[in-house]
């Protein structure tokens, strides 16, 4: 499960046994900071801590506030200031040098629109969703907090917020969904400057593996830490069954000419070709081609499978487009000297990571900017 399905999921739990608990969010970071601006971490009343907004250095300190806010029932906004040496507080030389706005919200349980019932309904949808995080720098203002989430569609979940701010939340999450990107704004009209953060919720990679072998039962298991939604498939029921699959995974035992009749493909979903039957992988590729909502295919074996299965698709008069070559990854994976099945998963999903977020998955030391961009943390200037 993701951090956020985990928090959701306790969230429940807390609700049904009516025990009190607050969401902490990281709505801002200015400089580094080992989490970013979206992490997330729920507090109950007895101390009780799931998900992360740090590395650990703030935690201790995030509980306390929490606390407070929970015990005032009021939202309140901490500001965290990595680079400060003499910050007895997170403790000192902590090397982040980022300045850390975290947003602590008391969750009331009778609001249908409580910050934990709109991620919600976020975790629930299959498609990309805007979180308009609204608050204000100046600690004395009221600080409004998770206030509404929105799709392309500009269908909305949330509570009622000024007009011009309302609309000024649905174009911005609407932008932020297009650009596939985060984003913070500065939104002023006549009596008031508001803070916004606007977080992009992506559904989670669906990750689609044509193949049930030893090799498939580990990269699934791996798969499923990440979040990732598996589903395995394999014309072998002796293969393809609950028994070898002991997780949340989706198992179909179908003939590769239907593999695609029971998998609904969108933007995210990656497939990896990984059957150890050469005709089954060409059968299967065969449908894959011409897709243009895919955005990988990866195919286990060496070089010279790859260039077979080209070759045969061009003796049948089949034309593999540039767009397919371009996401067509085989050999599958990155090269680090992966040579047992976990290290090969380890390989496999790192670049379907890096191809999904459209990164080079070279070295962190070969950067000479900042790990992340900084252009982004930026609030961007509007007037209502």
């Amino acid at each position: 499960m993701r951090e956020l399905d985990v928090i959701i999921a306790q969230y429940q739990e807390l609700k049904t046994q009516g025990i009190r608990c607050v969401l902490a969010t990281v709505v801002h970071v200015d400089g580094s900071s080992y989490r970013r601006a979206g992490a997330r971490m729920l507090v109950d009343e007895f101390g009780n801590i799931i998900g992360a907004i740090s590395g650990g250095c703030l935690e201790g300190d995030a509980l306390r506030k929490a606390l407070f806010a929970l015990d005032q029932q009021e939202n309140k906004l901490v500001t965290y200031d990595t680079s400060d040496e003499d910050d007895a507080v997170i403790g000192t030389q902590l090397g982040c040098n980022g300045i850390i706005q975290v947003l602590f919200e008391p969750i009331d349980y009778n609001d249908g629109n409580n910050p934990c019932e709109l991620l919600r309904t976020v975790t629930a949808q299959e498609v990309p969703m805007a979180v308009s995080v609204v608050f204000d720098l100046d600690k004395s203002q009221q600080q409004l907090g998770t206030v509404l989430v929105s799709d392309e569609n500009n269908v909305v979940f949330g509570n009622n917020t000024p007009n011009e701010l309302n609309k000024a939340l649905l174009f911005k999450g609407k932008e932020a969904i297009d650009d596939g990107s985060s984003c913070f704004a500065e939104l002023a009209t006549e009596e008031k400057t508001y803070f916004v953060f606007i977080q992009l919720h992506q559904p989670p990679v669906k990750l689609v593996l044509v193949g049930a072998g030893n090799d498939a039962q580990i990269l699934t298991q791996q798969a499923e830490l990440l979040g990732w939604k598996v589903t395995v498939s394999d014309g072998r029921p002796t293969h393809a069954n609950k028994e070898r699959f002991v997780g949340t995974c989706q198992i179909i035992v179908t003939k590769p000419e239907e593999t695609l009749k029971n998998i609904t493909i969108d933007q995210r979903t990656c497939f990896v070709l990984m059957s150890h039957n050469y005709n089954y992988d060409l059968a299967v590729l065969k449908l894959l081609l011409g897709n243009s909502e895919i955005p990988y295919i990866g195919i286990l074996g060496p070089l010279k499978k790859y260039e077979r299965m080209l070759n045969e698709l061009a003796d049948e008069g089949i034309e593999v487009s540039k767009e397919d070559l371009a996401k067509i990854h085989a050999p599958v994976g990155l090269e680090i000297g992966a040579e047992t099945p976990a290290e090969i998963g380890l390989s496999v999903l790192a670049e379907i990571q890096s191809v999904l977020t459209n990164k080079g998955a070279r070295p962190l030391k070969q950067k000479t900017e900042p790990i992340h961009d900084i252009d982004q943390n930026q609030f961007q200037k509007i007037t209502l």
